[in-house]
């Protein structure tokens, strides 16, 4: 790699393909580099199961915050299903009923599915809370590729007060106490709060609201659709529109050092080599990011005394200044300082299936009641007890769980012979269990102990035991693969095993935050004017979306122009 290039990407998840797609159709010589011999981060499709030919979506698997507008551009041949069932939620305390929630129910059958669990009251409720957030979604995700509105512009767009008041402004749980009565209901509704964020529903920091507000404004309806194929298919399209927009796509390229004026250097199949650009984007985390400048400004202190002792001549440098006092912006200074010990809080357990379980629910087919997101032990009361259990070093018990069956929706990720026989996957996302339970526990206890509380949970709604439906392998062992935070991020490099790459921020800059550059203004900021970000640690970054990736590109080509 000894020529330079106009940008050279670092890592090659979702993010980082989507911004070398876009740059590398501009004209722009692309060069991404990506640790792992394989592309897409942790949009991936892999066969988890030794001998089993069934490609599952192993990390990420569910698709809202990806925009037609990526789509389009980029010409991605991308299917996604929308299912018809939103969730089904088994009551904790008397598992033979729940709440269904079926999109196409009409007026009758969904007020009586509230009545089914004694929260009648509620029916109506849920029906404004949701026209409310359709109307975030609607009023905000357009936002999202375009350069950051401010939060006054925010709110002015979004046009009600009682809706940025209840949603922007109050914790979540206020909220949702304030609009819905029964505890199955409020806990419904709270997850979308809480998935990779470890936080109470009552936190005055709004994480809650955060986390929330992206999970319900993907689309511009809030839908999580089924990626056909899996979430490989995703990343094997924006991959193939890279390469065909002319970037250089290089696997087994581990990055070990960033210099602030475009180096880069990598191992490459055991030799070291760099790499020049005049612009560096980042798709790992901000935590990693610093720790490979770091690296780099040892580098770059290493090489000057070589120049200065005569041992070697003096290279050409870039042209670049930075000063140590340079007013950093305060939505980047808070993302450092957010970012330096990133944590997340969830357990991912991936299974493969003879058959469907039966439900303790009888009236409520499992084909129906796993065909949308199967909310278990998530009351309310539940969540704030796991929280709380949780923030004392302690595995929730039960644990909160969401569950998800690709199967129902795509049985295209398994081969025809396999899924001719009935079997079916199962994603599993327990929440409530933080980073900081390694402290207690190491991580091959964590993880048998999680993968047991797991399957207790799914039992406890069950009529019978999960375990005697779950297939084997070549080698006659369970399918069932559980990854917890540390293993995370030991396979993907996310600090803590944050899914997110750390904190959510909200998708508009503060009213009087510098937006002076195209990275300022497309919230791709770093302190170093030849860094971006380009990932989920962006200011929109956060699940698989490619906004990161589109932001950072749309950055660098309006800088190019100036």
């Amino acid at each position: 790699m000894p020529h330079p290039h106009d940008v050279v990407i670092i890592g090659g998840g979702h993010n980082g393909l989507t911004a070398a797609a876009y740059l590398a159709s501009a004209g722009k010589r692309v060069l991404l580099l990506e640790r792992e011999d394989h592309l897409g981060g942790a949009a991936v499709s892999a066969e988890a199961f030794d001998g089993v030919d069934a490609r599952l979506s192993r990390y990420s698997y569910l698709v809202s915050l990806l925009p037609q507008r990526i789509v389009d551009d980029l010409g991605l041949d991308v299917q996604l299903v929308r299912r018809r069932y939103s969730s089904y939620t088994p009551d904790p305390a008397d598992p033979s009923r729940g709440l269904l929630i079926d999109r196409e129910a009409g007026a009758e059958a969904s007020a009586a599915a509230f009545a089914g669990i004694e929260a009648e009251n509620d029916a109506d409720a849920w029906n404004a809370f949701y026209a409310e957030t359709a109307h975030l979604a609607e009023r905000i995700f357009p936002t999202l590729t375009e350069p950051l509105p401010t939060r006054a512009e925010a709110r002015a767009l979004i046009g009600d007060d009682r809706v940025w008041g209840s949603f922007v402004e109050r914790p979540l749980g206020e909220t949702i106490e304030a609009r819905f009565e029964n505890d199955l209901v409020r806990g419904v509704v709270a997850t979308d709060g809480l998935i990779g964020t470890f936080t109470s529903l009552d936190d005055p920091a709004l994480d809650a609201n955060r986390c929330f507000l992206y999970h319900v404004i993907g689309g511009g309806t809030g839908d999580w659709d089924v990626p056909v194929g899996g979430m490989g298919a995703v990343s094997g399209e924006l991959a193939r529109a890279a390469r065909d927009a002319g970037a250089e796509l290089v696997t087994g390229a581990e990055v070990l050092a960033v210099d602030p004026g475009g180096r880069v250097r990598c191992r490459l199949e055991g030799t070291e080599h760099e790499a020049t650009a005049g612009i560096v984007l980042s798709n790992v985390a901000p935590a990693v990011l610093e720790r490979l400048l770091t690296a780099g400004a040892a580098d770059a202190a290493a090489h000057a005394a070589r120049e200065a002792s005569g041992s070697i001549a003096p290279r050409d440098r870039p042209p670049f200044t930075h000063d140590s006092k340079l007013d950093v912006p305060p939505v980047v200074r808070e993302r450092l300082r957010l970012a330096a010990e990133p944590e997340g809080a969830q357990v991912k357990v991936n299974l493969l299936l003879n058959r469907l379980p039966r439900l303790r629910d009888a009236s409520v087919a499992p084909e129906v009641a796993f065909a949308g997101t199967f909310h278990i032990n998530e009351l309310e009361s539940q969540l704030d007890a796991a929280y709380a259990t949780a923030a004392r070093g302690a595995i929730p018990s039960p644990l909160p769980c969401e569950i998800y069956c690709h199967t129902l929706s795509d049985p295209s990720i398994l081969s025809p012979e396999l899924a001719a026989t009935g079997a079916h996957t199962l994603t599993v996302f327990g929440l409530h269990v933080p980073h900081r339970l390694l402290e207690r526990f190491g991580n091959d206890e964590l993880r048998a102990q999680l993968q047991a509380a797991v399957l207790a949970s799914l039992n406890s709604v069950l009529a019978e035991p999960i375990e005697d439906v779950i297939a084997t392998d070549a080698a006659g062992r369970p399918c069932i693969e559980t990854k917890t935070t540390l293993d995370l991020e030991e396979a993907l490099r996310m600090p803590g095993g944050n899914i997110f790459h750390g904190p959510l921020s909200w998708p508009w800059a503060e009213d009087g935050a510098p937006l002076d550059t195209p990275a300022e203004r497309w919230g791709v900021a770093t302190r170093h004017p030849r860094i971006l970000v380009c990932g989920a640690g962006a200011v929109r970054g956060g699940a698989v979306s490619g906004i990161g990736g589109h932001n950072a590109a749309m950055a660098v080509l309006e800088a190019s122009v100036l």
